[in-house]
């Protein structure tokens, strides 16, 4: 099965939806991120090469932030800017529980002294989907921190919602995903994602670390990048150490540790500050003797074993 032409954005319309009214009206997206010029002519193909030019203009207005902040806006303000093609499609709340759904029309264009300055233009479609009626892996995905999030993987949910308020006779839509071999299993995957999330205080990896947070929110959950969306980015209290975790279901084998490998050595070029050390810990059901020996080999990475318990209680 192959992957749709176009691709599927959740973008947020401001903080908390705060613009959504102007955004609607105006038939626009937009982001700020505090920096203050034309973006046109600016806007490499490659967003690590945006990155790369913007993140000092970033932090020389805003000192207090940190790199990993200035990585983060950076890189949504890129997808905003350049990212999106016309032709893909965006879902934003408009704060009241529904998600409007639009089509991306035009290319990059700056709005100096208004709201989200740096703009796409948006045929804003008579659609909606209220967040009560996705599935849940979709809600998780469209609900993850950040201006602006993939939710490609979920097309064919979306799609279904879209033939349906117009009309069409819908096509076979199947449970699966071209980019998730067993569905039921990445819905597991999430699962335990969120649940270690909202349990981090009382797991082992607590003592020493905190997920990462910027301006009160969890931006290190589904933290995206070059290499590939980490689940969940950590530092540690003095603020000295970046953890990468690597969340499997089941039994993890020796590939995960090339897979966390890359997450930790993107973060080391591109995100840790010079003072900061960058580790790994894999989370699974169980391992194997493969992984075992792999471990061996790379110190920097940990091994947890995560339990699942159930049990009836007759009343």
């Amino acid at each position: 099965m192959s992957r749709p032409a176009k691709s599927y954005y959740r973008v947020m319309l401001g903080r908390q939806s705060t613009h959504a009214a102007e955004c609607l009206a105006g038939g626009f997206i937009g982001a700020d991120f505090g920096i203050e010029q034309d973006l046109t002519g600016k806007l490499p193909d490659e967003w690590r090469h945006f990155n790369a030019d913007f993140i000092p203009v970033f932090l020389a207005s805003r000192p207090d932030k940190s790199k990993i902040a200035a990585g983060l806006a950076c890189g949504a303000l890129w997808t905003v800017a350049k990212g999106l093609r016309p032709g893909d499609v965006v879902l934003s709340p408009d704060g009241t529980g529904v998600y409007r759904v639009g089509m991306v029309e035009g290319e990059y264009y700056y709005a100096p002294g208004q709201v989200l300055p740096h703009r796409r233009r948006v045929n804003w479609l008579p659609l909606t989907i209220a967040r009560a009626a996705m599935s849940e892996v979709l809600r998780n995905s469209a609900g993850s921190i950040g201006t602006v999030s993939t939710i490609t993987e979920h097309y064919q949910e979306i799609e279904q919602f879209l033939a349906a308020q117009l009309g069409q006779t819908s096509v076979n839509i199947v449970a699966t995903d071209p980019v998730v071999e067993d569905p039921v299993a990445f819905a597991m995957e999430k699962h335990l994602e969120d649940f270690l999330v909202k349990n981090w205080a009382q797991t082992e990896l607590a003592q020493q670390f905190k997920i990462y947070e910027e301006d009160g929110e969890l931006v290190g959950q589904q933290y995206a990048t070059d290499a590939g969306p980490i689940d969940i980015l950590a530092v540690s209290k003095d603020g000295q150490r970046l953890l990468v975790v690597e969340l499997k279901r089941g039994r993890a084998s020796d590939v995960v540790v090339g897979q966390i490998l890359r997450y930790m050595g993107f973060v080391k070029e591109q995100i840790a500050e010079p003072h900061q050390t960058v580790e790994g810990a894999i989370i699974a059901l169980d391992d194997d003797q493969k992984l075992r020996w792999a471990l061996l080999a790379v110190p920097g990475i940990s091994f947890y074993r995560y339990q699942v318990s159930f049990k009836l209680i007759k009343h």
